[in-house]
C-alpha cells in the first residue's frame, strides 16, 4: 500500500480539493467526515487508493479511537492533515458559550489531541508530518467570528509546541494558514469575488494552492514548527472585519 495521509473533513470544500491532490499524487487517502458520508464515499471511488472514515469531532475521544484504529491497521502512515473545522458567527461583544464549546473542541482540542495520539501510536517508513490547518487571522485579526477566532489562535500555538515536545526528530509539525478562498458562510457568489481580492496581490487565491502547499510539507523541507501561509498576502493587511462583512459595505 502506498504511503497513507488522514485529512479531516475531506469529504468536501478545501478537504475534498486536499484529497484529490493527495490521491493523484499516489497517496493513499483516508477521507474523514464527520456527517453525511455521501459525497466522500464518491470522492473516494474518483481516486487510485481511498477510503473513508466517519467521526464526529465534538467526541474526542471517538477520534482518538479512530487513529488508533488506523494506526493498528496501516503499514506506512506518513501524514495527518488537521483541515476540519467549524465557522459559527458570534461576537466580541457577547460570546456565545454554546459556538464557544463547539469551536474550541472541534478546531483546537480534539485536532491537539489527534496530533498527539498519531505522533505516538502511527507506524511510519519515513517521518511522520502533521499539518495544523490554521487561518491568517492568527496574524491579522478581527473581532468577527469571536470564537473560531479565539480557537485558531489556540490550535496554532500546538505547532511549535508539539514540533519541540517530538520526540521523533525525522517528525514535523506544520501549521498551514489559508485566507479567504470559498464562499463562506451565508456569502453571495458576488460578494465572494470582492472578498477574496481583500490581500496584497488583489487576487482570488486558487484552493489548489493550499493543495499544493500540503503536499510541499509532506516532504518535511521546512524545519519543524513553522507555519506557512497562502492567502496572497492577506495576513499582512489590517482589516477590522472579516472579509465577509467588508464585502458588503
Amino acid at each position: 500500500m502506498p504511503p497513507a495521509v488522514l485529512i479531516t473533513g475531506a469529504g468536501k470544500r478545501i478537504g475534498a480539493v486536499l484529497a484529490r491532490r493527495f490521491g493523484l499524487a499516489g497517496w493513499h487517502v483516508v477521507i474523514h467526515v464527520g456527517h453525511s458520508p455521501d459525497a466522500a464515499h464518491e470522492l473516494a471511488a474518483q481516486l487510485p487508493s481511498a477510503e473513508v472514515v466517519q467521526c464526529d469531532l465534538l467526541d474526542g475521544d471517538a477520534a482518538l479511537a479512530m487513529v488508533a484504529q488506523l494506526a493498528d491497521r496501516l503499514d506506512d502512515w506518513r501524514m495527518l492533515i488537521n483541515c476540519a473545522a467549524v465557522f459559527t458567527p458570534d461576537t466580541a461583544q457577547a460570546i456565545d458559550p454554546a459556538v464557544f464549546a463547539e469551536a474550541i473542541t472541534v478546531n483546537a482540542e480534539t485536532p491537539a489531541r489527534m496530533a498527539q495520539a498519531f505522533l505516538a501510536r502511527a507506524r511510519a517508513h519515513g517521518g511522520k508530518r502533521v499539518v495544523q490547518f490554521l487561518d491568517q487571522k492568527i496574524a491579522n485579526p478581527n473581532p468577527d467570528f469571536f470564537s473560531y477566532t479565539m480557537a485558531k489562535h489556540a490550535f496554532a500555538s500546538t505547532v511549535k509546541m508539539l514540533a519541540m515536545a517530538a520526540g521523533d526528530s525525522a517528525a514535523r509539525i506544520y501549521g498551514l494558514a489559508p485566507g479567504a478562498m470559498l464562499p463562506s458562510f451565508d456569502q453571495r457568489s458576488e460578494e465572494h469575488e470582492i472578498s477574496g481580492r481583500m490581500n496584497l496581490l488583489g487576487r482570488l487565491t486558487d484552493p489548489q494552492e493550499l493543495a499544493d502547499a500540503a503536499l510541499f510539507l509532506a516532504d518535511g523541507w521546512l524545519a519543524s514548527g513553522e507555519t506557512l501561509f497562502v492567502d496572497s498576502g492577506q495576513h499582512l493587511l489590517a482589516q477590522p472585519r472579516d472579509v465577509l462583512y467588508l464585502a458588503r459595505q
